[in-house]
Protein backbone atom coordinates (compact mmCIF):
# COMPACT_ATOMS: atom_id res chain seq x y z
CA UNK A 1 0.00 0.00 0.00
CA UNK A 2 2.63 2.54 1.11
CA UNK A 3 4.69 2.35 -2.14
CA UNK A 4 1.58 3.40 -4.08
CA UNK A 5 1.06 6.60 -2.08
CA UNK A 6 4.00 8.52 -3.56
CA UNK A 7 2.88 7.92 -7.18
CA UNK A 8 -0.66 8.86 -6.14
CA UNK A 9 0.59 12.15 -4.69
CA UNK A 10 2.68 12.92 -7.77
CA UNK A 11 -0.20 12.10 -10.10
CA UNK A 12 -2.52 14.25 -7.98
CA UNK A 13 -0.16 17.23 -8.24
CA UNK A 14 0.03 16.89 -12.02
CA UNK A 15 -3.72 16.42 -12.43
CA UNK A 16 -4.35 19.26 -9.98
CA UNK A 17 -2.28 21.58 -12.16
CA UNK A 18 -4.42 20.64 -15.15
CA UNK A 19 -7.61 21.12 -13.11
CA UNK A 20 -6.56 24.73 -12.54
CA UNK A 21 -6.58 25.12 -16.31
CA UNK A 22 -9.99 23.45 -16.55
CA UNK A 23 -11.45 25.66 -13.82
CA UNK A 24 -10.26 28.82 -15.55
CA UNK A 25 -10.83 28.00 -19.23
CA UNK A 26 -13.87 25.71 -19.34
CA UNK A 27 -16.47 28.29 -18.21
CA UNK A 28 -14.91 30.77 -20.67
CA UNK A 29 -15.20 28.20 -23.47
CA UNK A 30 -11.48 28.31 -24.17
CA UNK A 31 -9.34 25.42 -25.34
CA UNK A 32 -7.93 23.32 -22.53
CA UNK A 33 -4.84 22.53 -24.58
CA UNK A 34 -3.80 25.67 -26.46
CA UNK A 35 -2.25 28.09 -25.84
CA UNK A 36 -0.01 27.04 -22.98
CA UNK A 37 -0.17 28.62 -19.53
CA UNK A 38 0.65 32.32 -19.38
CA UNK A 39 0.89 35.08 -16.81
CA UNK A 40 -2.48 36.83 -16.28
CA UNK A 41 -0.64 40.15 -15.97
CA UNK A 42 1.90 40.33 -18.80
CA UNK A 43 0.67 37.39 -20.95
CA UNK A 44 4.19 35.94 -20.99
CA UNK A 45 4.23 32.15 -21.46
CA UNK A 46 4.99 30.29 -18.24
CA UNK A 47 8.32 28.49 -18.54
CA UNK A 48 8.28 24.75 -17.82
CA UNK A 49 10.50 25.19 -14.75
CA UNK A 50 8.05 27.79 -13.43
CA UNK A 51 5.13 25.43 -13.89
CA UNK A 52 6.04 22.73 -11.36
CA UNK A 53 2.97 22.16 -9.15
CA UNK A 54 3.15 23.90 -5.75
CA UNK A 55 6.97 24.15 -5.80
CA UNK A 56 7.20 26.85 -8.47
CA UNK A 57 4.58 29.01 -6.73
CA UNK A 58 6.51 28.76 -3.46
CA UNK A 59 9.89 29.52 -5.06
CA UNK A 60 8.46 32.52 -6.92
CA UNK A 61 6.65 33.64 -3.75
CA UNK A 62 3.35 33.72 -5.60
CA UNK A 63 4.45 36.18 -8.29
CA UNK A 64 5.26 36.11 -12.02
CA UNK A 65 8.99 35.86 -12.69
CA UNK A 66 8.79 38.60 -15.33
CA UNK A 67 6.26 41.26 -14.27
CA UNK A 68 5.90 40.24 -10.61
CA UNK A 69 2.11 40.13 -10.93
CA UNK A 70 0.63 38.32 -7.97
CA UNK A 71 -0.51 34.76 -8.76
CA UNK A 72 -3.48 33.52 -6.77
CA UNK A 73 -2.80 31.11 -3.93
CA UNK A 74 -5.70 29.08 -5.30
CA UNK A 75 -3.38 27.41 -7.83
CA UNK A 76 -1.11 25.61 -5.34
CA UNK A 77 -4.08 24.95 -3.05
CA UNK A 78 -5.96 23.13 -5.83
CA UNK A 79 -2.84 21.15 -6.69
CA UNK A 80 -2.16 20.21 -3.07
CA UNK A 81 -5.81 19.37 -2.40
CA UNK A 82 -6.01 17.10 -5.44
CA UNK A 83 -2.81 15.32 -4.42
CA UNK A 84 -4.05 14.87 -0.86
CA UNK A 85 -7.37 13.44 -2.02
CA UNK A 86 -5.63 11.07 -4.45
CA UNK A 87 -3.47 9.78 -1.60
CA UNK A 88 -6.51 9.30 0.64
CA UNK A 89 -8.35 7.37 -2.07
CA UNK A 90 -5.43 4.99 -2.58
CA UNK A 91 -4.69 4.68 1.14
CA UNK A 92 -8.27 3.99 2.23
CA UNK A 93 -9.63 2.11 -0.77
CA UNK A 94 -6.51 0.39 -2.06
CA UNK A 95 -7.91 -3.14 -1.69
CA UNK A 96 -10.85 -2.40 -4.00
CA UNK A 97 -9.88 -1.64 -7.60
CA UNK A 98 -13.31 -0.31 -8.56
CA UNK A 99 -13.46 2.04 -5.57
CA UNK A 100 -9.95 3.34 -6.21
CA UNK A 101 -10.70 4.08 -9.85
CA UNK A 102 -14.11 5.59 -9.11
CA UNK A 103 -12.62 7.65 -6.29
CA UNK A 104 -9.81 9.08 -8.40
CA UNK A 105 -12.18 9.94 -11.23
CA UNK A 106 -14.70 11.45 -8.80
CA UNK A 107 -12.05 13.70 -7.25
CA UNK A 108 -10.87 14.74 -10.72
CA UNK A 109 -14.35 16.00 -11.59
CA UNK A 110 -15.40 17.38 -8.20
CA UNK A 111 -12.45 19.75 -7.80
CA UNK A 112 -13.14 21.84 -10.94
CA UNK A 113 -16.90 21.60 -10.42
CA UNK A 114 -16.57 23.13 -6.95
CA UNK A 115 -14.17 25.86 -8.12
CA UNK A 116 -16.27 26.79 -11.16
CA UNK A 117 -19.46 26.87 -9.12
CA UNK A 118 -17.80 29.16 -6.57
CA UNK A 119 -16.63 31.53 -9.30
CA UNK A 120 -19.48 31.44 -11.81
CA UNK A 121 -22.47 29.89 -10.01
CA UNK A 122 -22.72 27.19 -12.68
CA UNK A 123 -21.99 23.47 -12.93
CA UNK A 124 -21.10 22.81 -16.59
CA UNK A 125 -22.70 19.93 -18.45
CA UNK A 126 -19.29 19.41 -20.03
CA UNK A 127 -18.16 18.08 -16.67
CA UNK A 128 -21.22 16.27 -15.33
CA UNK A 129 -22.03 14.49 -18.62
CA UNK A 130 -18.64 12.78 -19.11
CA UNK A 131 -18.47 12.08 -15.37
CA UNK A 132 -21.78 10.20 -15.57
CA UNK A 133 -20.74 8.22 -18.66
CA UNK A 134 -17.41 7.27 -17.08
CA UNK A 135 -19.04 6.10 -13.85
CA UNK A 136 -21.39 3.75 -15.68
CA UNK A 137 -18.65 2.50 -18.02
CA UNK A 138 -16.25 1.80 -15.15
CA UNK A 139 -18.90 -0.01 -13.16
CA UNK A 140 -19.89 -2.13 -16.16
CA UNK A 141 -16.28 -3.08 -16.95
CA UNK A 142 -14.74 -3.48 -13.50
CA UNK A 143 -17.67 -4.83 -11.44
CA UNK A 144 -20.94 -5.42 -13.34
CA UNK A 145 -22.68 -6.61 -10.17
CA UNK A 146 -22.33 -3.08 -8.73
CA UNK A 147 -24.01 -1.45 -11.73
CA UNK A 148 -27.64 -1.86 -10.54
CA UNK A 149 -26.82 -0.07 -7.27
CA UNK A 150 -25.06 2.68 -9.20
CA UNK A 151 -28.02 3.25 -11.53
CA UNK A 152 -30.59 3.11 -8.73
CA UNK A 153 -28.63 5.53 -6.56
CA UNK A 154 -28.05 7.89 -9.47
CA UNK A 155 -31.73 7.93 -10.43
CA UNK A 156 -32.87 8.30 -6.84
CA UNK A 157 -30.51 11.19 -6.08
CA UNK A 158 -31.45 12.97 -9.28
CA UNK A 159 -35.18 12.69 -8.56
CA UNK A 160 -34.64 13.78 -4.95
CA UNK A 161 -33.38 17.16 -6.17
CA UNK A 162 -35.33 17.35 -9.43
CA UNK A 163 -38.80 17.35 -7.88
CA UNK A 164 -38.13 20.33 -5.55
CA UNK A 165 -36.51 22.17 -8.48
CA UNK A 166 -39.72 21.71 -10.48
CA UNK A 167 -41.87 22.99 -7.64
CA UNK A 168 -39.68 25.96 -6.75
CA UNK A 169 -37.55 27.00 -9.72
CA UNK A 170 -35.70 29.69 -7.75
CA UNK A 171 -34.19 27.10 -5.43
CA UNK A 172 -32.05 24.21 -6.59
CA UNK A 173 -30.46 24.73 -10.01
CA UNK A 174 -30.46 22.06 -12.69
CA UNK A 175 -26.68 21.84 -12.45
CA UNK A 176 -27.09 20.75 -8.83
CA UNK A 177 -29.76 18.24 -9.86
CA UNK A 178 -27.48 16.67 -12.47
CA UNK A 179 -24.57 16.62 -10.05
CA UNK A 180 -26.71 14.77 -7.50
CA UNK A 181 -27.37 12.08 -10.10
CA UNK A 182 -23.67 11.85 -10.91
CA UNK A 183 -22.82 11.46 -7.22
CA UNK A 184 -25.26 8.56 -6.98
CA UNK A 185 -23.44 6.81 -9.82
CA UNK A 186 -20.11 7.10 -7.99
CA UNK A 187 -21.23 6.58 -4.40
CA UNK A 188 -24.03 4.06 -4.68
CA UNK A 189 -26.04 3.93 -1.45
CA UNK A 190 -23.50 6.24 0.21
CA UNK A 191 -25.06 9.09 -1.80
CA UNK A 192 -27.69 9.34 0.97
CA UNK A 193 -25.28 10.63 3.64
CA UNK A 194 -23.50 12.69 0.96
CA UNK A 195 -26.65 14.68 0.17
CA UNK A 196 -27.58 14.88 3.85
CA UNK A 197 -24.16 16.35 4.70
CA UNK A 198 -24.42 18.78 1.79
CA UNK A 199 -27.82 20.00 2.96
CA UNK A 200 -26.56 20.48 6.53
CA UNK A 201 -23.55 22.46 5.29
CA UNK A 202 -25.82 24.59 3.12
CA UNK A 203 -28.13 25.36 6.04
CA UNK A 204 -25.23 26.21 8.35
CA UNK A 205 -23.57 28.54 5.85
CA UNK A 206 -26.93 30.12 4.96
CA UNK A 207 -27.66 30.76 8.62
CA UNK A 208 -24.21 32.31 9.07
CA UNK A 209 -24.76 34.65 6.12
CA UNK A 210 -28.15 35.72 7.48
CA UNK A 211 -26.59 36.32 10.89
CA UNK A 212 -23.92 38.56 9.35
CA UNK A 213 -26.01 40.41 6.75
CA UNK A 214 -29.49 40.32 8.24
CA UNK A 215 -32.54 38.36 7.12
CA UNK A 216 -33.51 40.49 4.13
CA UNK A 217 -30.07 40.78 2.55
CA UNK A 218 -29.01 37.29 3.59
CA UNK A 219 -31.93 35.64 1.83
CA UNK A 220 -30.99 37.41 -1.39
CA UNK A 221 -27.40 36.16 -1.27
CA UNK A 222 -26.67 33.56 -3.93
CA UNK A 223 -24.64 30.76 -2.41
CA UNK A 224 -23.49 28.01 -4.81
CA UNK A 225 -24.49 24.56 -3.60
CA UNK A 226 -21.98 22.60 -5.68
CA UNK A 227 -19.10 22.95 -3.20
CA UNK A 228 -21.32 21.62 -0.39
CA UNK A 229 -22.27 18.65 -2.55
CA UNK A 230 -18.60 18.04 -3.36
CA UNK A 231 -17.68 18.13 0.34
CA UNK A 232 -20.55 15.81 1.23
CA UNK A 233 -19.57 13.43 -1.55
CA UNK A 234 -15.97 13.20 -0.37
CA UNK A 235 -16.97 12.55 3.24
CA UNK A 236 -19.46 9.93 2.07
CA UNK A 237 -16.94 8.30 -0.26
CA UNK A 238 -14.49 7.75 2.58
CA UNK A 239 -17.00 7.00 5.35
CA UNK A 240 -20.41 6.65 3.69
CA UNK A 241 -20.76 2.88 3.94
CA UNK A 242 -19.96 3.02 7.65
CA UNK A 243 -22.51 5.77 8.16
CA UNK A 244 -25.22 3.86 6.28
CA UNK A 245 -24.46 0.58 8.06
CA UNK A 246 -24.45 2.32 11.45
CA UNK A 247 -27.83 3.88 10.70
CA UNK A 248 -29.34 0.60 9.52
CA UNK A 249 -27.98 -1.30 12.52
CA UNK A 250 -29.46 1.25 14.90
CA UNK A 251 -32.91 1.49 13.31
Amino acid sequence: MAPALAPAALLGLIIGSFLNVVSWRLPRRESLVRPGSKCPGCDAPVRPYDNVPVVSWLLLRGRCRGCHERISVRYPLVEALTATLYVLVVALKGDDVLQVVLGLVLVTFLVPIAVIDLDHKIIPNRLTAPAAVLAVALGAVLEPSYLPEQLAAGAGALLFFYLPALIHNKGMGMGDVKLAGVLGLYLGRAVVPALFIALILGVVVGAAIIAMKGVSEGRRAKVPFGPFMAAGALVAFFAGDSLVSSYLDRF
